[in-house]
């Protein structure tokens, strides 16, 4: 088939065989994709996004190349010499093929470039794409994640939400990181990006309505002592999520912080709003206002003045709610609980909270280490039947690896003491960022520290001695170990994060 003669030219040439090659691959790719269901991140990178940039190049080589040849004709005096555009004759078979050619091969370069743009929208939108692509970077939140209650839930549905101005932000975001992974220039944790979060409002509250929590709920929790029994302790607190009847309402319990008629602003004296200085209350109903500031270390007015204050949402408390690192005692308690770990294997929690005392440099390392550690201990255990300990030892030992590899990430820097979780306040500050007895308003009102304020305890103790309050009644909190009422004047961190 004849065309014109400026396309016979080197240049395209290889514009032609470099398009006809990715058209090739990206068929032959989508082929496997569809008809084999592979699902690798890397596949789907491929086919919509790096060989279609490659066709593309191949064919704008082939106008260019065309229209270097015209010039060097020209040059010559060969042909168009005395005209400015090319003359397209229809008659002449070259020219006819090549408006043939070229107007079927725009409609189906349209037809793929169509399909092939929503396509590549769809899987940077993914899951996938998200958590899996850059996999050294991701694999923590993305492990996190998968095991979190919004496994279902599409990272871009919180990270991005809807709208073209959020989804071209994350996209010029997302352009910084990669050249930062390419290059190699990122921290190690990743800093958790509070600023540049969208607000709560915008993306929990597509789900999650505010105005319809239910009321009270039970919480039952079970955690094991460190000695040769692994004594099982209970205890179960009614959480004050809501009022003591849905119909009330927000005006009472946790979620009273977000009632439509008050306004919560609060200063931080970091970034990562671990510390909580400056507090204001409105009443929106009545307008009243009550400013809290933290006796201990409170902030100079002209920092008051220069600071920008936050209002208090969903993310402020639940600010981990898809990447959460569970502690060593968590998921080692978590473990034992559920069956993974033999409960009746004696000291095993010790021995877990010896081996994650100090921070491993490296997943490897970490694994042969909790094998051998185990291993070892039990080598001169001599009190029990070998066989019948070997299994239950194996199995301790998968326990302890498989709860490491699902929260500890030696490489990253990510561990569940980077990333604090404001839930609550048994391993980190939380809510004793603001209730801690210290926050007082110059009327003399305190952010009150009171445990019953969030929950009451309604059954404690060891398994099968357990203590249970009457309906309405709470049991006064007992700590498992004799601290002598430390737990009472002490924040529960300085010995749950610190003193492992």
């Amino acid at each position: 088939m004849k065309l014109p003669r400026s396309y016979y030219n080197l240049l395209s040439f290889i514009g032609t065989t470099i398009a006809g090659i990715s058209l090739f691959m990206i068929l032959y790719l989508f082929a496997v994709s569809f008809f084999f269901e592979r699902t690798s991140s890397y596949l789907g990178l491929f086919i919509y996004i790096i060989v279609p940039v490659f066709m593309v190049f191949g064919l704008i080589l082939i106008p260019l190349g065309m229209s270097i040849e015209i010039r060097k004709r020209k040059k010559k005096g060969k042909e168009y010499l005395q005209k400015a555009w090319p003359v397209i004759d229809l008659n002449i078979s070259r020219y006819r093929n090549a408006i043939i050619i070229f107007s079927i091969g725009s409609l189906f370069f349209l037809f793929l470039t169509g399909v092939g743009s929503y396509e590549a929208f769809h899987y940077t939108e993914s899951v996938e794409f998200c958590g899996k692509l850059c996999h050294e970077v991701m694999e923590p939140e993305y492990v996190a994640y998968q095991n979190s209650s919004h496994s279902r839930v599409a990272c871009v549905d919180c990270h991005v939400g809807s709208g073209a101005d959020w989804y071209m932000r994350s996209k010029l975001s997302g352009l910084r990181q990669v050249y930062a992974v390419l290059t190699d220039n990122f921290s190690r944790p990743i800093e958790t990006p509070v600023k540049d979060l969208r607000p709560a409002r915008e993306t929990c509250e597509e789900c999650h309505w505010p105005l319809k929590f239910y009321e009270r709920r039970l919480r039952h929790s079970k955690h094991y002592l460190t000695d040769s029994l692994n004594t099982e302790l209970n205890i179960s607190m009614q959480m004050k999520i809501g009022p003591t009847h849905s119909a009330l309402g927000l005006t009472e319990g946790i979620h009273w912080h977000i009632n439509p008629d008050v306004k919560i602003e609060y200063i931080s004296r970091n970034d990562d709003r671990e510390n909580i200085p400056w507090v204001k209350y409105t009443n929106l109903a009545d307008k009243t206002v009550t400013i809290y500031e933290d006796i201990r270390e409170p902030l100079k007015q002209v920092n008051i003045e220069s600071s920008v204050t936050r209002e208090m949402d969903c993310i402020d408390c639940h600010n981990r709610p898809s990447h959460h690192y569970l502690t060593p005692q968590e998921f080692v308690d978590n473990a034992i609980a559920s069956g993974v770990i033999p409960q009746d294997l004696p000291f095993i929690k010790k021995i877990a909270m010896d081996l994650f005392i100090e921070p491993f440099e490296r997943s490897d390392t970490a694994l042969v280490v909790i094998e051998n550690h185990i291993n070892e201990f039990y080598k001169s255990y001599n009190s029990l039947n070998k066989e019948l300990l070997t299994n239950k030892i194996d199995n301790a030992i998968n326990g302890l690896q498989e709860g490491f590899s699902t929260n500890i990430f030696p490489e990253m820097g990510v561990s569940w003491d980077e990333y604090p979780d404001h839930i609550g306040h048994k391993t980190y500050n939380g809510c004793f960022r603001c209730h801690s007895d210290n926050h007082v308003s110059k009327e003399g009102q305190t952010i009150s520290k009171d445990c019953n304020l969030c929950h009451t305890i309604v059954m404690q103790g060891r398994v099968g001695e357990e203590s249970i309050a009457f309906v309405n009644d709470s049991l006064e909190f007992i700590h498992p170990v004799d601290i002598e009422g430390v737990w009472k004047e002490e924040l529960c961190m300085e010995c749950h994060r610190y003193l492992y």
